[in-house]
């Protein structure tokens, strides 16, 4: 069975950081891209981050360029987002999700397995 399971999210003030992991199980995740994608409530969920299957290429929304960090340790088959200098308009239901092909698209449905999601609050 497989499974991605978010960690890390959390209530942080503004201008906080906060790191999001992912661990996968039930089959490696090494061939193919992930990402990281954000839902807020009344909104549609929208691309965040996306890494490639071998870690090289990075893709970032605009809104967070600068500011957020994606990685991947293909050993441990995880993918992380270090988000620094957090705002309030970062707040939302983060998700983690793994591609059907080896470089990261921006469109969800690109993406074959997603993680049930990590609650990220930022006060102002």
């Amino acid at each position: 069975q497989v499974q991605l399971v978010e960690s890390g999210g959390g209530l942080v003030q503004a201008g906080g950081s906060l790191r999001l992991s992912c661990a996968a199980s039930g089959r490696t995740f090494s061939s193919v891209a992930m990402g990281w994608f954000r839902q807020a409530p009344g909104k549609e969920r929208e691309f965040v981050a996306g890494i490639s299957a071998g870690g090289s290429i990075t893709d970032y929304a605009d809104s967070v360029k600068g500011r957020f960090t994606i990685s991947r340790d293909n050993a441990k088959n995880t993918v992380s987002l270090q988000m620094n200098s957090l705002k309030p308009e970062d707040t939302a239901v983060y998700y983690c999700a793994a591609g059907k092909a080896r470089y990261a698209r921006r469109s969800p449905y690109e993406y074959e397995y997603w993680g049930q999601g990590t609650q990220v609050t930022v006060s102002s």
